[in-house]
């Protein structure tokens, strides 16, 4: 009898901690993903705004399963899945499975707006981040070279649009960029009139916390100079900037952390999805109809004892460990067990020693909140050099205030929309 084939999708939280607890499982694994890296995006906002390095915080899947001799790592594009004929097609390829789990999670959505996604990138990628940090110090080195205030102006403002734990996150880090980080730097512009201003359609930001916790984050945001644009609608973006409830804010760097999509596999199990395109899975988190196929992480609409469970690392990271066990279940023959989810709080930073922590009966906002989710996502990077990477890091940013990533890579986007320019020779300080 044959080892049954075990193919896993996606090498994020839920994909990778899938394929650990199958480690002493009799299972052939094919682990396939599009990047040959597992990355912690929970601290990706951090690269985007030059606090720490991508490789501080992705680890190669290769290097992650060197020593696990059941799971084989396929770099591929994943085109379609095929449960009738139980195939994974990639673009070159076929792949059959006697059990499939789907971590694939989710890309940007723009509300029917494709077109903004050039001017107004999101954040999911290592892509996503160099793009945002070429981008942001770009805006400052174009500053310094015009001496028209009003373009000044514009390339010195930064507008997010969504305030959930990435849009905080990144004004949070902007504002301390522009406050702490450059000035001196500069001869033409002062970095610290710079305009942050975070945009959120509800009347209150991190909308999924406690109302003290909102209320303790806008509090925060305020403290570091970030504007709070409370109920605002964006209804166009454009290279000049961002339309705002019908008011133009001129803005050379729009970011946009609101809403999400399920990614494009989804749409291929012609099962139910919910509005955001994510699968509506069984209690067990299978897909209905099919008890050897499991969603997990942000591409499943999981409900746990009767309450939707949240789209972050420690859901995918329990929904793939129990999709294991179901999986193994299934080939033995055995009952599935339902997926009960354990709340260990959430975490959000706002910026130095500035964040808020809902642990359930404890909640926090200030330094001892900081504290705890600087702790907490140390623990769970991926990899002893990373961990210690990413402590010394933080512990040079927080006796300097530097930021040591502050590297513009690529060609600089055309931020000026002028071919030529004469540079005005800047007024320095006399010599004594």
């Amino acid at each position: 009898m044959s080892t049954p084939h075990i193919v896993i999708l996606g090498g994020g939280f839920g994909g990778l901690y899938c394929a650990k607890a199958l480690r002493n499982a009799p299972v052939d694994i094919t682990l396939v993903d599009r990047k040959n890296h597992h990355l912690f995006q929970p601290l990706l906002y951090q690269v985007a705004t030059a606090a720490l390095d991508a490789s501080d915080i992705a680890s190669p899947l290769r290097q992650i399963f060197a020593d696990q001799q059941n799971v084989r790592v396929i770099l591929g594009e994943v085109v379609t899945v095929d449960m009738a004929r139980k195939r994974v097609v990639l673009e070159d390829a076929e792949l059959a499975y006697d059990g499939l789990v789907i971590a694939t999670g989710v890309t940007h959505t723009y509300f029917g707006h494709p077109e903004y996604a050039k001017l107004a990138p999101g954040l999911k990628t290592l892509d996503d981040a160099l793009e945002i940090r070429r981008r942001v110090f770009s805006a400052f080195e174009e500053a310094e070279r015009t001496a028209d205030p009003a373009e000044q102006a514009r390339l010195l403002t930064f507008v997010l649009v969504g305030g959930g734990p990435t849009g905080v996150e990144l004004a949070g880090a902007l504002a301390e960029i522009a406050r702490e980080t450059l000035p001196g730097e500069f001869r033409n512009i002062d970095p610290t009139r710079a305009r942050i201003l975070l945009v959120e359609a509800h009347t209150s930001v991190l909308q999924s916390y406690p109302e003290t916790l909102r209320d303790s984050a806008a509090a925060q945001l305020r403290g570091l100079g970030v504007e709070l644009w409370l109920g605002g609608r964006v209804t166009d973006v454009t290279e000049r900037g961002v339309t705002i409830d019908g008011t133009l804010v001129p803005s050379a760097t729009v970011l946009w952390a609101a809403g999400v999509a399920g990614s494009p596999v989804a749409t291929s199990l012609g099962v139910p999805l919910d509005r955001s395109g994510r699968v509506v899975v069984e209690v067990d988190l299978s897909v209905p109809g099919h008890s050897n196929v499991y969603v997990v992480g942000d591409l499943a609409a999981m409900m746990s004892d009767g309450h939707p469970v949240p789209g972050v690392a420690q859901g995918a990271i329990q929904g793939g460990q129990l999709a294991a066990e179901n999986l193994l279940r299934v080939l033995n023959g055995e009952r599935t067990v339902p997926f009960h989810y354990r709340d260990r709080g959430s975490l959000a930073t706002i910026g130095r020693a500035r964040a808020v922590a809902d642990l359930g009966r404890i909640k926090l906002g200030g330094p001892l909140a900081w504290l705890i989710w600087a702790g907490i996502h140390v623990l769970f990077l991926i990899g002893f050099r990373n961990r210690v990477s990413v402590a010394l890091s933080w512990s040079w940013a927080w006796l300097t205030r530097g930021r040591q990533a502050r590297l513009i890579t690529g060609r600089p986007p055309q931020l000026l929309g002028a071919a030529r320019q004469i540079l005005a020779a800047p007024e320095l300080p006399k010599a004594s």
